[in-house]
């Protein structure tokens, strides 16, 4: 099976590419194949396309929390929420995000879902720092246009015999990272914070994950050349594709053992989804 880890952008460009990482899993090893780029939301979509089975992690949420879709009274049927959020501008998001904001106490601002909590990631509708709420805007509509089932959330209707399976998980590289460099950090698109500790952050990074040194139990498989290139990406984000496309066999690994829903817990909020591995 084809395993993808993508590092997401909800609007890349010549300097800001969404990263794929392309590999497989054989026993607890997973090999990385190749890296590709796209600096169009277009040109990763068309990627997607392309008629092959793949079980990929991507990293961008899935899922608005609960609390929020109920006060601002939209669908709470997943498909129904999905539809109605791609319908609307970023600068409606932004305005109905900013007042659901303004009427809560400060310190409580946000709307989190569980999943959020528990693997310390931003709120999926937070719009700044990063823009997560349009990164799901960007790209929960891609996965569907690209015939994915999203385990927990949603499968297509009418998969037709012998149609290409293609499983999306939500992934986040910054809980596996965190496992290894607790608060180090490791990436940094800014130039001037492209320093000298940031690169050997990355390297000690990948040297824990070629150890298998995490709770997932797999060990990556890297050649020189590509070591080199991931430690030589000072924006990690070569770099946080292949934490996905970890999280992304890990996942597959648990349903070949016969686990439902590639490993997320029963309890998954189907409105809200979940963080695979949190």
């Amino acid at each position: 099976m084809l395993l993808l880890g993508c590092d997401f952008s909800s609007a890349p460009h010549a300097q800001k590419n969404i990263v794929l990482a392309f590999g497989s899993i054989k026993g607890k090893r997973v090999m990385l194949s190749k890296l590709e780029r796209f600096g169009t939301l277009a040109a990763f979509s068309n990627r997607l396309n392309q008629t092959q089975s793949w079980v990929g992690a991507f990293d961008l949420p899935f899922g608005l929390p609960r609390e929020l879709v109920q006060t601002l009274g939209w669908p709470t049927e997943w498909q129904a929420c999905m539809a109605h959020y791609a319908a609307l501008s970023r600068a409606d998001i932004r305005q109905a995000f900013s007042a659901f904001c303004a009427a809560r106490p400060v310190g409580g601002k946000f709307a989190h879902r569980s999943t959020d909590l528990l693997a310390g990631s931003s709120p999926s509708m937070k719009w700044v720092n990063p823009p997560v709420a349009f990164m799901l805007h960007a790209g929960v509509p891609l996965l569907l246009q690209a015939g994915a089932t999203l385990p927990g959330l949603y499968a297509p209707s009418c998969e037709s015999e012998g149609a290409p399976l293609k499983v999306a998980l939500e992934a986040y590289p910054g809980m596996l990272a965190r496992e290894i460099l607790d608060q180090r950090s490791y990436k940094a698109d800014d130039k001037a914070r492209q320093t000298p500790e940031r690169l050997i952050a990355r390297k000690d990074l990948i040297t824990a994950l070629e150890q298998g040194r995490t709770r997932l139990d797999l060990h990556l498989k890297l050649s020189h050349a590509q070591r080199d290139a991931l430690a030589d990406d000072a924006s990690g984000d070569a770099l946080d594709a292949v934490l996905c496309l970890m999280q992304a066999a890990w996942a597959h690994r648990r349903h070949e053992e016969g686990a439902a829903m590639y490993g997320l817990p029963p309890e998954t909020d189907p409105l809200e989804g979940w963080i695979i591995t949190a």
